[in-house]
């Protein structure tokens, strides 16, 4: 290993006197990638077919600090990956059923969605991924086969659309995980369990990503910054020149008013209650800033009056029903669309006049900002490699493992955007 280090520090220097430097150095890092996944290719070959010893944050009651276990992972069995996670991130599902308030509580259970890594070994008939393969795992997938994934318009994958309840692995509803000390198992989340060293995967979940794109960025794409720019490239579809407002600034509201700005947006308001966001809104280049708190009239009625007669679009990141109403009142006649970020409580209900249909208003929702994980996210790693998409000033804090708790108190004090969270460290 120290060999390999030293030959790329040689190599580098010897890059940067070139005159030709830039293009030799993107080529360099190509091949230095290349290098580096079959050396950990290699190393993985001694894991392969046998269960893993590692670290885990594991969810043992609603609320609770995450415990982190010794634990056990399996091989992967038929179209199953095992994935050594590097770096995952906290999003805000994870906290909701963490917490448990409004959904079945499923302990013990290894959290964790957002997420990147490096292949370390595949079950039988997975043809399309390797060992060193550098991945995103996702709580969404496509099959290929079902209507759905055959569907343009879809991304609802019948097989593996997210399911929050299910414990195990699609093929035989069995955990992969188990401590070592009482071999209890351990139930999986979202189809993934990040906040596993080692996490086992259906390959239809998995995404090949570019070897050179940083993994500490690049989990990012895995939930957050997908789910925000498909609300807009893909759902909303703005016309260049439109206004276009963002209720929550979170980290999806956030990638949304980035969305915003790549379709051209004229206008783009953000609305929120936390004052301190304002600071987030000038730094994301938000045109207008509306703390509804400040206002003696309902936020809809300040929202028509700022843009002569309504908003153009309309994306809800809170997953406040309150917020969704505002959100359908303040559109625009005629052509105003409003779409469905957040996540709402189970119980919730919403209720519209009948008239804003009739007024030809629409409203729609998205899951994973309607990419395709497979043939669509791509895209998106193209824009990051070629300089269009920002994702590291998303990242307001970094923690190691052991200090995963300590996520969990920025997200629940609003302190913050996202938390990159150093698995092996």
């Amino acid at each position: 290993m120290h060999s390999l280090q030293k030959q790329r520090s040689l190599l580098f220097q010897y890059l940067r006197s070139s005159s030709n430097s830039n293009n030799i150095i993107h080529n360099s890092k190509m091949i230095l990638s290349s290098s580096s996944s079959l050396l950990l290719a290699s190393n993985f070959s001694s894991t392969a077919g046998k269960v893993i010893p590692c670290k885990a944050a594991v969810a043992w009651e609603a609320g609770k600090p995450l415990v982190i276990e010794d634990v056990e992972v399996a091989p992967p069995q038929a179209k199953e990956v095992r994935i050594n996670i590097k770096y995952s991130s906290l999003c805000h599902t994870d906290l909701y059923f963490w917490e448990s308030k409004s959904v079945p509580p499923i302990f013990p259970r290894i959290l964790g969605h957002e997420a990147s890594g490096v292949v370390e070994s595949v079950g039988d008939g997975v043809s399309n991924l390797k060992p060193g393969d550098h991945v995103l795992p996702l709580f969404t997938g496509e099959c290929g086969e079902c209507p759905n994934c055959k569907c343009e318009d879809s991304n609802m994958c019948e097989v593996l659309r997210i399911n929050p309840t299910r414990e195990g692995m699609i093929s035989d509803g069995k955990s992969r995980f188990s401590t070592i000390k009482d071999k209890e198992p351990i139930s999986h989340f979202l189809g993934t369990s990040t906040f596993s060293q080692y996490t086992v995967v259906h390959s239809g979940s998995v995404v090949k990503i570019n070897p050179t794109l940083p993994l500490d960025k690049a989990c990012l794409l895995s939930c957050s910054i997908s789910t925000g720019i498909g609300s807009i490239l893909n759902v909303a579809k703005p016309k260049k020149g439109a206004s276009i407002a963002i209720f929550g600034l979170g980290t999806v509201g956030l990638a949304a008013a980035e969305g915003a700005k790549i379709a051209g947006a004229s206008r783009i308001i953000g609305i929120d209650k936390n004052p301190n966001k304002l600071e987030y809104a000038r730094k994301f280049g938000l045109t207008d800033f509306v703390n509804p708190e400040e206002h003696e009239r309902p936020v809809h009625e300040v929202l028509k009056e700022m843009t002569n007669g309504g908003v153009d679009r309309c994306i809800e990141c809170t997953g406040n029903i309150n917020a969704l109403m505002s959100a359908m009142e303040a559109l625009h006649d005629g052509w105003g669309v409003a779409v469905l970020v957040g996540v709402p409580s189970g119980d919730a209900v919403f209720k519209t006049n009948p008239f804003n249909f009739l007024n030809e208003k629409t409203i729609t929702g998205t899951t994973f900002g309607n990419y395709k994980p497979k043939t669509g996210l791509p895209t998106l790693v193209d824009m990051f490699m070629n300089n269009k998409l920002e994702l590291g000033k998303f990242i307001t804090h970094r923690v190691p493992l052991s200090e995963i708790n300590k996520a969990f108190d920025y997200m629940i004090k609003g302190q913050g955007l996202r938390t990159i969270i150093d698995m092996n460290d």
